[in-house]
């Protein structure tokens, strides 16, 4: 949502309270010590550390499978064991109840994980706490964004440690809009990004669509997750940001940036009949890599795609971030219903549509079917809620208007 807009419903103003309570009577996140070690979750030198890293218990996974049997784990509690909210048992009061609600901060919490189903008003609320902290040590990020970032800087660095010093640096107080974790490939470097987080001592606060317990659903690699996912509980104020309404389908539409863009219905039968859907002239244009991408047409800082050359073709978040250093208004044509394609072409317009709205860039979507049917049936695609609530931010359009007037101008 637009930090600009002010909402203060009762689930935002609960978490705007959680967001306060990380603040010291200055307006400042608590200082990290200087020169201190990083520190495993129990006070330990990170380096002396006993916990199995995450490409360890999966190692321990695989040989299971293969007829070795997986020694239990006693440090953490398997997730069966964890009520319906995601958070650890313990005695009274549970743990991460204890909260700022009842006038008591939460003790040892270096955060807050904000979640809640889209357009409730996370990023909102987020955003109006990050400016209102008064230090210039605080660093927010798209973790899309973020995370393209760190692949790449690790590599480089061929550390995640110095990927993280290098990407944060003196910063205090960290915060990610959208965190998720949906991919066991990702998971293995996440898991490893929040134990040096937690390790360095930083204020994190996060937003997701999902409670913490819900990352990485894959039931086949989950529980390789739990142990991190403990970590996120005992370290972090967990707050469901989930009111009633979601606002992005309320108000008077912003003028500017991404919802100055159009979703254009454009039945198929209108689009076989453009002559822009297969223009002749199309080329490709260059990523990062060196790889190529088919595009429609490149006039400026716009460019057209089709949904099945930029969707349908191996592309991913880090090449969108990578395009819009040159490209600020988007057109994506031919978007058919989503049941229909790949779950991997439907999880790759999830990525785009994410780069864009958070970059703040235009789109403009030529679609088969209205959104609440362009999304409908769609399964395994756990942001796509997000994607459709982020697409009726656009104007609705019929294709036959667009044309006629373009004609009779």
């Amino acid at each position: 949502m637009n930090p600009e807009t002010l909402i203060l419903d009762p689930a935002q103003v609960t978490a705007s309270n959680a967001l306060a309570s990380l603040l010291d009577q200055n307006g400042r996140p608590p200082a990290r010590p200087t020169g201190a070690q990083r520190l495993d979750p129990h006070g330990r030198p990170l380096e002396h550390r006993s916990r199995p890293t995450f490409l360890g218990r999966c190692g321990r996974q695989l040989g299971s499978l293969f007829g070795r049997p997986d020694p239990p784990d006693d440090r953490r509690p398997p997730l069966s064991d964890l009520p319906g909210d995601g958070r650890p048992s313990a005695p009274d009061p549970p743990r991460g109840r204890r909260s700022w609600v009842l006038g008591s901060p939460p003790t040892r919490r270096r955060g807050v994980y904000l979640h809640g189903r889209p357009g409730r008003g996370k990023t909102m609320v987020m955003d109006r706490f990050f400016v209102s902290v008064d230090s210039e040590r605080k660093r927010r990020f798209h973790f899309h964004a973020f995370f393209a970032d760190l692949h790449a800087t690790t590599h480089t660095l061929g550390s995640i440690e110095r990927a993280v010093d290098a990407l944060l640096g003196d910063a205090e107080l960290i915060c990610f809009d959208e965190f998720h974790v949906n991919d066991i490939g990702d998971a293995m470097l996440i898991a490893r990004l929040i134990d040096t987080l937690f390790a360095d001592r930083r204020t994190l606060v996060v937003t997701s669509n999902h409670p913490p317990a819900d990352l990485l659903p894959n039931p086949l690699f989950h529980d390789r997750f739990v142990p991190t996912i403990d970590q996120i509980l005992s370290n972090l104020t967990v707050v469901s940001l989930d009111g009633p309404v979601d606002y992005r389908t309320l108000g008077p539409r912003r003028d500017h940036g991404f919802a100055t863009g159009n979703y254009i219905l454009d039945p198929p039968e209108h689009a076989a009949a453009d002559p822009r859907r297969r223009d002749p002239s199309a080329s490709r244009i260059t990523l990062a890599d060196g790889r190529t991408v088919r595009t429609h047409a490149v006039e400026g800082d716009a460019i057209t795609f089709g949904f099945e050359d930029l969707c349908g073709a191996p592309t991913s978040a880090a090449d969108y971030l990578h395009l819009t250093r040159g490209f600020r208004r988007w057109t994506l044509r031919a978007v058919p219903p989503l049941r229909e394609v790949p779950t991997d072409w439907t999880m790759r317009l999830v990525n785009l549509v994410d780069i864009l709205y958070d970059a703040d860039l235009p789109l403009t979507i030529h679609a088969a079917e209205p959104v609440d049917e362009l999304t409908a049936g769609v399964q395994a695609i756990p942001d796509l809620a997000r994607t459709a609530s982020r697409l009726c931010e656009l104007s609705q359009v019929a294709a036959k208007n667009i044309r006629t007037a373009q004609q009779g101008g």
